[in-house]
């Protein structure tokens, strides 16, 4: 870590997002945040829309500024004079989708703009885009080492893709996990089913493809295994019919959003992840940190980093049904050993970015 005693230590970060309706970029900004306080930073939250599940997760001490609607060009109109205005000492961008808000940033204020400092929170190989749409974001990724002081990578693999994807130097690039989730106390429980069931946590958006997993419900040698998804999102209405269609009313449960949804993934047979694509999928590391197996696509560079081991879980390539199935029902099977818990990474994070903050704030 760099020392503060050579290095001036930035006292005020300013980050934004567009609202706390339930996202794992936003709710570890909240986690870093609260860890940014705890050291004695001042830290500036703008938030288009204030409203969401996430609100209840400030953590005290930050400084909310609510522009009252979500959307990246609200945040783009509000963020230059804000950033004039309140003179902190780093910027920082919590995730890939936000690196529009960052350029835009830096190309109004230009030299006066504080240092960016971008985590990359996402896949930056999209099988979802076009041909033309991939040639376009290779080339809007290739910018990048142009508006922003330094990136943060949540995992050395994760690290490489930026390296190639980006054409940065890798001194500019740090390796840090996000803050490990920790319990809430009086957080309310999701209802769950009384026997076993299979576990399912992101916002029910497409790049989640939950739909793969209810199609292959029924395809399980178990009639009644369960399946809970906790997240929510504009996919909702789509999953909602596709369950009515498949007739899985009585066994597939969308609770929406949890708060802590720890305590459901200790419950849990197995944990399942059915993306297209991920940056670091933290609710892995959650679940093999309580010992629950977990069924996952290829869905990121840092899958195979975090499930190290058969004895941890299985990865299946996304799409391939009958892999998906298989790996189920080996997880399924009576008597199947649970993983022996691993720890998560991240218990420094909030230390560890701070020392990035610094080497970009002496330059």
């Amino acid at each position: 870590m760099i020392s503060s005693a050579t290095k001036p230590v930035p006292r005020h970060i300013l980050t934004y997002a567009e609202s706390w309706r339930g996202g794992g970029v936003e709710r570890a900004q909240l986690r870093l945040a609260r860890g940014w306080i705890a050291v004695g930073c001042r830290v500036t939250l703008i938030i288009g829309d204030g409203n969401g599940p996430l609100a209840s997760e400030v953590p005290p001490g930050v400084e909310i500024v609510a522009l009252g609607r979500r959307g990246l060009v609200r945040l783009m109109v509000a963020l230059p004079g804000m950033v004039r205005l309140m003179r902190p000492d780093v910027i920082f961008c919590p995730g890939n989708h936000y690196t529009g808000v960052a350029f835009w940033l830096r190309l109004r204020l230009g030299r006066v703009c504080p240092p960016i400092v971008v985590k990359v929170s996402n896949a930056l190989k999209r099988p979802d885009q076009s041909r033309a749409m991939a040639l376009a974001y290779r080339w809007w990724l290739r910018l990048h080492p142009y508006f922003i002081a330094h990136v943060v990578a949540m995992s050395p693999a994760m690290a490489d893709e930026v390296t190639a994807a980006m054409r940065i130097p890798r001194e500019r690039i740090a390796v840090i996990a996000n803050p490990p989730a920790m319990p809430i106390t009086g957080a309310a429980l999701p209802t769950l089913p009384a026997g076993r069931f299979l576990l399912g946590v992101g916002r029910l958006v497409a790049q989640k493809r939950w739909d793969r997993l209810i199609a292959a419900l029924p395809l399980l040698a178990e009639p009644d295994i369960a399946l809970v998804i906790l997240g929510e999102g504009d996919a909702r209405a789509a999953l909602t019919t596709q369950i009515m269609t498949l007739g899985l009313t009585r066994r597939v449960t969308l609770p929406g959003h949890a708060a802590d949804p720890l305590p459901a993934i200790a419950r849990a047979a197995a944990v399942v992840l059915v993306s297209d694509f991920e940056g670091v999928p933290g609710v892995l590391r959650e679940a093999l940190a309580l010992g629950t197996p977990v069924v996952t696509t290829d869905s990121s560079v840092a899958v195979h980093e975090i499930v190290t081991g058969a004895e941890l879980g299985t990865i299946v390539t996304a799409g391939d049904e009958p892999a998906l199935i298989a790996a189920l029902e080996y997880w399924l099977s009576p008597g199947r050993a649970r993983p022996v818990p691993v720890p998560e990474p991240g218990g420094r994070a909030a230390e560890e970015y701070i020392a990035v903050f610094e080497s970009v704030a002496s330059v």
